[in-house]
């Protein structure tokens, strides 16, 4: 695991957007890609750079169970307007969360991975050191699935809807296991309220009570944090 503190989510989202066009020039393909206020700068690059992604594949990490393309806090929704709409890729894959057999769905997506093996994947961190919506105590050897969210999830993720009331308490996520197939992964983390994860996902012991701990193990990954979300490092 290799750490780089920045100064700024700026600075940070430029070294990651130099990770992902290194690793197009090296013939990545396949792309995972997360959601939430983490990765939006890092899009914003993207966008206005000449990168061609019309012969590359996306696939999400996850999706509120309820929401869909149509509703506009859904994920599907929030990649378009952050990045698909002006960046297309060949295929962009979003967990469906309004299908009528969700472990129907949690199937069918991991067989979506599995014809289309994740070369480089974008992550975030939870506070409480979950990576896509893979909650503590989440199984390492775990696929796509169903998630309950945890109460503090639920109330960091508040701030994109009217009210707390409104945020939805299950997703479908891609699993930890999936997560640590890519053969490259970029865990970004910005702000204070992250330090004390960042720290256990660094220096902690690797258990499924602190999700992001199993990157230690994985032989490809960068952890980029600015000052405050590095400072219990």
């Amino acid at each position: 695991m290799k750490v780089v503190k920045v100064e700024t989510v700026e600075e940070g989202s430029e070294l990651a957007f130099k990770l992902i066009k290194e690793a197009i020039s090296r013939g990545a393909k396949v792309f995972g890609l997360a959601t939430g206020s983490t990765p939006e700068t890092f899009y914003k690059k993207i966008i206005a750079s000449d990168l061609d992604l019309t012969d590359k594949v996306s696939i999400n990490l996850d999706e509120y169970v309820g929401l869909g393309e149509s509703d506009a806090q859904s994920y599907d929704t929030f990649m378009k307007e952050h990045l698909f709409n002006k960046k297309p890729f060949a295929k962009s894959y979003v967990p469906n969360g309004k299908a009528s057999d969700l472990e129907a769905e949690a199937k069918k997506y991991d067989q979506t991975i599995a014809e289309n093996p994740i070369d480089f994947q974008i992550l975030g961190l939870g506070q409480n050191g979950h990576i896509g919506f893979n909650e503590p105590g989440s199984s390492f050897e775990q696929t796509t699935h169903i998630v309950d969210l945890t109460a503090s999830t639920i109330e960091a993720n508040s701030i994109y809807f009217d009210k707390k009331a409104d945020v939805p308490t299950q997703a479908v996520s891609m699993g930890i296991h999936s997560v640590m197939q890519a053969k490259e992964i970029v865990l970004m983390a910005w702000g204070d309220k992250k330090a004390d994860a960042v720290s256990a996902m660094v220096n902690g012991p690797i258990t499924e009570e602190l999700p992001a701990s199993i990157l230690q193990k994985h032989p490809n990954v960068t952890v980029i944090v600015d000052k405050a979300a590095a400072k219990l490092l």
